[in-house]
């Protein structure tokens, strides 16, 4: 076998048939990972090839991993969610697609995880940071991740079908972990939302009526139900202002509004609200949970609002509120 990999990428150095990240490409696909997990595991790979001089992974052993995994913790000092990516995306290369297990994984020096406390803001900066968004439709996105307890990508995935505000709910469909959860819609956003909702169907009318009005589907849900892709229930609820074309299959179509406007809009709304505090989307879940468990629910509550799997997740919660964790008074306070 030759001791060099064909990456066949843009750039990139020329291998054998079939191309290894084709193959990790087709497998990562034929499992359903996210595009972004593709691309992050793609990238690891190539780097992982590359540092080892474009030898094909089949030739590395227990040495060369070590090696490039541990130069990850202690030469480039990377975080240790990063390194585990690293690990993961290796683990998937020679688990999945090269069919050769990594007992001895344990062995490697991994990037310590530090203990942080999340950044919370208190209600009076949080109303100030909402009265900076300008934006109608962002506001709505950025109040919803606050009054709901979202993530940011929940929040724009959204689909109609979803949204219940006759029961002011919202199902929350394969959130992390792949978990669906069920959480509220404020009161106060019921009509704006409806709005919203109003003015997304006039688009995706308008989008029919061009020949267009399909939405991408998870897994293989556009094989199974043709039509489904077009139907009212499965569009966005925040869609994008225009069409985009799909990486993968090339389908142009209209997605959800984009992340980055969502954080763009939020870190420039903190700067005006003067809020010297690092805020981003995730700070207003992060809230969401600190001033539900200060208004006095509980945390198993809160814990199911959020989605965590276990309760020992949302203590950390719990170290950021008004008095502490356990209620603690200080004592010169009781001078």
């Amino acid at each position: 076998m030759s001791n060099k990999t064909e990456i066949h990428e843009s750039g990139n150095a020329s291998v054998e048939a079939p191309r290894l990240l084709d193959q990790v490409r087709d497998r990562l696909r034929l499992r359903h990972y996210s595009l972004r997990t593709e691309t992050a595991y793609i990238g690891w790979i190539k780097r992982y090839i590359f540092f080892h001089g474009k030898r094909h992974p089949r030739e590395l052993n227990k040495a060369e991993v070590e090696a490039f995994l541990t130069s990850l913790a202690v030469e480039r000092n990377v975080s240790a969610s990063t390194q585990s990516q690293a690990l993961a995306a290796l683990l998937f290369l020679y688990g999945e697609v090269l069919g050769i297990e990594l007992p001895w994984l344990d062995e490697i020096t991994r990037a310590k995880k530090p203990v942080r406390l999340p950044t919370v803001l208190t209600r009076d900066e949080t109303l100030a940071l909402l009265e900076q968004i300008g934006d109608a439709e962002l506001h709505l996105v950025v109040s919803l991740l606050y009054g709901s307890g979202l993530r940011l990508l929940e929040g724009l995935r959204l689909r109609v079908k979803d949204v219940e505000l006759a029961r002011n709910e919202i199902v929350v469909r394969d959130g992390k972990g792949g978990k669906d959860r069920v959480t509220m819609v404020p009161q106060s956003l019921v009509a704006p939302l409806r709005a919203q909702i109003a003015k997304t169907k006039r688009v995706h009318e308008a989008d029919v009526a061009r020949g267009k009005g399909e939405v991408w589907l998870p897994d293989a849900l556009a094989v199974k139900y043709p039509n489904a892709a077009k139907a009212w229930g499965w569009q966005y609820v925040f869609p994008a202002a225009g069409f985009s074309t799909d990486p993968r299959s090339g389908a142009v179509r209209r997605h959800h509004v984009d992340e980055k406007r969502v954080q763009r809009a939020v870190k420039a709304a903190a700067q005006k609200a003067g809020i010297v505090k690092p805020v981003s989307p995730h700070t207003l879940r992060h809230s969401f949970a600190t001033h539900l468990l200060e208004g006095g629910y509980d945390i198993r509550t809160v814990q199911g609002l959020l989605g965590h799997a276990d309760v020992s997740t949302t203590m950390i919660y719990t170290h950021v509120l008004n008095k502490g964790g356990r209620g603690v008074t200080s004592p010169l306070d009781r001078v």
